[in-house]
């Protein structure tokens, strides 16, 4: 083969694993927006802003097509191994959870509509610090992946357990209000789904960031994370 017909397939190659970069790093800043304005819609109890989520939902779900479609390609042509291989495996591992945190989001933004046309209840601050807490974590783990950084990874694989502290306190104060005012319970009953919808993508999160910690160091991270008491999910008992 000649040398630089040689040079242009390594060139075509490492061009086509950076598409894929991109492609993953677009798909995880159209799942970040997802999650952010999911939130402001609830918080600002905007019906507009949330049908536009439920909107976009489609988009999210075409990437993950179009990446699962390119990396059987790059397999198929290219026959990578070693890294490459667990990259390209990762990228697809990587789009199935984006798109189901697409899908989260989407559901918290149907569930929004609904708490719009019930009486207020409390502050929805827990949800917007909840909400911020898994976007820095879904961000900190593509980033991770596009840059190869196992040791980014892993930070976010062990920072969950915040998100999960405020989901509980979140928890506990949505069945007060239940318990305080049968006429909250159709609203608290949503925002319990929509902070569940929340800790779920926190969940995808972190493996995005043991799926990127196998992809670059060929080994995984141990099966339990670090994660806050459930005790919350004991709060109300029946009575004997």
């Amino acid at each position: 083969m000649p040398m630089e017909q040689g040079d242009h397939i390594v060139r075509s190659y490492d061009e086509q694993l950076r598409r894929l970069r991109d492609m993953v790093a677009r798909m995880g800043g159209l799942a970040e927006r997802q999650v952010n304005d999911a939130t402001v819609a609830l918080v600002r109890r905007d019906a507009s802003l949330a049908t536009e989520v439920i909107g976009r939902d489609a988009a999210i779900d075409q990437l993950e097509r179009e990446i699962e479609t390119f990396c059987i390609r790059i397999l198929a042509t290219r026959q990578p191994m070693a890294m490459d291989l667990r990259f390209i495996i990762a990228a697809m591992k990587v789009s199935h959870n984006l798109e189901r945190i697409g899908d989260y989001a989407r559901n918290a933004a149907k569930r929004s509509i609904v708490i719009a046309q019930q009486p207020a209840i409390g502050s929805l601050n827990g949800f917007s610090r909840m909400a911020l807490l898994v976007q820095e974590n879904l961000k900190l783990a593509i980033d991770a992946l596009v840059n190869d950084d196992a040791e980014a990874a892993q930070r976010v694989w062990a920072a969950d357990e915040p998100v999960d502290d405020v989901y509980n306190g979140i928890f506990r104060e949505m069945l007060t209000f239940m318990m305080e005012d049968p006429r909250n319970i159709t609203a608290a009953t949503h925002l319990l789904f929509i902070a569940k919808n929340l800790e779920r993508i926190g969940d995808h999160a972190t493996n995005i960031a043991e799926t990127v910690h196998y992809a670059v160091r060929g080994d995984s991270l141990p099966d339990d994370r670090p994660k806050a008491d459930a005790s919350a999910y004991a709060v109300v008992r029946p009575r004997e």
